[in-house]
């Protein structure tokens, strides 16, 4: 056998384009099946609930914590707080639901917390379950330092099981997952003061109270029914958001009191837990009308993960616990828990519009909003949810104040927006707004604490998550159980009417709202996605591809990402770091099919970097006009171009050149300039 030719040898291995064009091939399918669909996947879900044989209501008792460690030296104590998950094994309709949690308040100052609150679970599967407690010093706006877990497993549940009896069970916590800091300064305060304990303990109480009422297959929360305010003093001051500094006052102080003391700069987001279970029915996926919108939930890729990761942080921005953060209970299903979320929203208070989402567990997160804020990231359900893959229904509501109270016979027929006649909706007296002069209320008096007086319009305007149609009815039906006394009206976010209401709602806060600031925020690290039919999530799959455009591309993008970028294509670092491009232009008529999107004269960037434009057709042919350079020949790929008229080739004044021809071809790349499938 001769041995191998040197030059053979030393040449570098020819580079297989077999796995590229099977990933070029298996994108091109996966695009064209997306287009292909009657919609994008998402949005209603009408996956029914699994069979599964009784549960049992659980009740959990958060009593108290001995010997915590020290957290905060300067402060020689501690705020701790108690995060707990409840794992079981009763049937999900899919994976990706979401686990039941729930957080204590923080106690502030103390490393000896006596919390005593009640969890009260649905539909614990009579398998046992898992109960996960992480105990956490709060330190907002730092991070959180854990101080420790303690894991409690039950292997069975039944109606015999005595629980861990009327004063419960102490467990010692695990030290390993804590601070190592506040563990070092723990251990020298145990070894110099002998009534401190190394190890801290938990006292916690778990008790069966029977077997729970179908849907047996949907584990929620049945009580105890609670509210939490979040304040965001800094963003209030931006958007020129003022409320009481007393929350008592809500139904009581003067509308029109000139004195500043009695008002503050505050940015309110507020969860308040409605009592379950909430309609199977209500169950809605994420809208993935682009494919960046999947890896984003999902956190897969570079961007996927970054996104998701900025989506979270927003949350807990918006949704913080510090000092400030306020707690309560109320009665569920009352009128208590109606006159409870008046408050909130400071009933008909200033025309004010609310963004809302609600969990499958029936948390219902919400916070003012609406297209005059300057800042995107207080208008999106996707920050609400907590970039939440499943929820039960989201959108928009406002209040408005009666007249006076509906006959008693029509309460509790409120009108649903799903096509009925007129002649069929019970009358509805005159509301402020629009109404200005309706007496006994803003903006002449204070708004009167009766749930009778309100009328709650809702809607399910959103653009992440978009509400089905079909499930208004439901969710009418489960807000007027959780508050009664209040009108519920639910419309769909095309209906006309509402509109028109909403028109309304914005020109009354004009006139009666607080000013608001206008501030321009375009990073995607400061914005998520839109409460319109269109979410803004699509602006994401295109940062960086309309870079010279004003709208969006790299204008979009903030340093990290910009890092990202370069470290992924290094060839486009003049692009990423925001240097002018070199520009060709010329005319072009083309005509051709390919799988690739075509936008416009600088449109999306393809597979390998180059430039593509164009002018989509309804038939899927792309008419592409744009730029590019002479290549010597009639240009190509992967398909055929046949040339129809001579090139003529132009110089410009900075050396460029442009070429001037008309073409049509076939091909399965993007198009740009003289015909279809050139490359600049």
């Amino acid at each position: 056998m001769s041995a191998p030719d040197q030059a053979t040898v030393d040449a570098p291995p020819k580079r297989s384009s077999t796995t590229t064009s099977a990933l070029l091939e298996k994108y091109a399918k996966q695009k064209e099946r997306i287009k292909t669909k009657s919609g994008p996947p998402g949005g209603f879900d009408p996956t029914p609930l699994p069979n599964a044989p009784p549960g049992y209501t659980v009740k959990f008792t958060f009593y108290r914590a001995f010997d915590l460690p020290i957290a905060d030296l300067h402060l020689h104590s501690s705020d701790p707080f108690i995060h707990a998950t409840l794992l079981h094994a009763a049937p999900t309709r899919h994976k990706e639901d979401p686990v039941l949690t729930r957080r204590t308040r923080t106690l502030r100052r103390t490393t000896e917390p006596e919390w005593r609150e009640e969890w009260i679970v649905a539909n614990v599967p009579s398998s046992g379950f898992v109960l996960k407690c992480r105990l956490y010093d709060e330190d907002w706006p730092d991070h959180d330092d854990r101080l420790g877990n303690v894991t409690v497993k039950v292997p069975y549940v039944d109606e015999k099981w005595e629980g861990f009896g009327p004063e419960g069970k102490i467990f010692e916590v695990k030290k390993r997952s804590g601070s190592h800091r506040a563990y070092l300064v723990h251990g020298i305060r145990s070894v110099f003061c002998r009534n401190v304990a190394l190890t801290p303990r938990l006292q916690l109480g778990i008790e069966v109270l029977g077997k729970s009422d179908p849907p047996h297959a949907q584990v929620y929360t049945v009580g105890p029914t609670h509210w939490v305010k979040h304040y965001s003093p800094m963003i209030g001051w931006v958007t020129g958001v003022k409320v009481n500094k007393d929350a008592d006052n809500d139904a009581t102080s003067s509308i029109q009191s000139k004195s500043r003391r009695a008002k503050k700069f505050d940015f309110q987001a507020n969860e308040i837990q409605l009592s379950g279970p909430v309609p199977p029915k209500l169950y809605h996926r994420y809208v993935e009308f682009r494919p960046m919108i999947g890896r984003m939930f999902s956190s897969k890729g570079v961007r996927g993960r970054i996104l998701n990761a900025v989506l979270h942080k927003q949350h807990h921005r918006i949704y913080n616990f510090d000092s400030s953060t306020e707690y309560g209970y109320f009665e569920p299903c009352s009128e208590e828990a109606a006159l409870q979320f008046l408050k909130m929203v400071h009933f008909d208070e200033g025309g004010r519009i609310f963004t809302y989402v609600i969990t499958l567990d029936g948390l219902m997160r919400f916070t003012e909003t609406g297209k005059e804020f300057g800042i995107d990231l207080l208008s999106k359900h996707t920050l609400h949810s907590d970039v939440a893959t499943y929820i039960a229904c989201s959108g928009e509501f406002f209040i408005r104040r009666l007249s006076h109270p509906r006959q008693s016979h029509h309460r509790h027929h409120s009108h649903v927006s799903s096509g009925e006649s007129s002649s069929t909706q019970p009358p509805t007296p005159p509301t402020h707004p629009p109404n200005e002069n309706i007496d006994g209320g803003p903006p002449k008096s204070p708004p009167p604490p009766k749930p009778q007086l309100y009328q709650l319009v809702i809607d399910n305007d959103s653009g992440t998550y978009r509400p089905d149609k079909s499930v208004l009815p439901d969710l009418q039906k489960f807000l007027e159980r959780n508050f009664s006394g209040m009108e519920i009206k639910v419309m769909h976010c095309d209906d006309d009417e509402l509109k028109k209401m909403k028109k309304t709602q914005l020109e009354i806060k004009k006139k009666e709202g607080p000013r608001v600031k206008m501030v321009l925020n375009r990073s995607p690290s400061n914005s998520s996605f839109s409460s319109d039919d269109e979410s803004r999530l699509g602006d994401l799959t295109n940062i960086g591809d309309d870079d010279d455009n004003d709208e969006g591309g790299l204008g979009l993008r903030s340093k990290k990402e910009r890092a990202f970028d370069l470290v992924q294509e290094p060839q486009r670092w003049r692009e990423v770091m925001g240097f002018p491009k070199k520009k060709v232009e010329g005319k072009g008529k083309g005509k051709g099919k390919g799988n690739e999107d075509v936008n416009g004269l600088d449109g999306a960037e393809d597979e390998g970097g180059e430039k593509v434009g164009g002018e989509i057709m309804e038939d899927g042919d792309t008419k592409p006009t744009g730029d590019a350079k002479e290549n010597d020949q009639a240009d190509k790929v992967n398909g055929d171009a046949k040339e129809v008229y001579d090139s003529k080739e132009v110089s410009d004044n900075s050396g460029t050149s442009a070429v001037e021809n008309n073409g049509n071809g076939n091909g399965n790349s993007d198009t740009a300039g003289p015909g279809v499938g050139s490359k600049a």
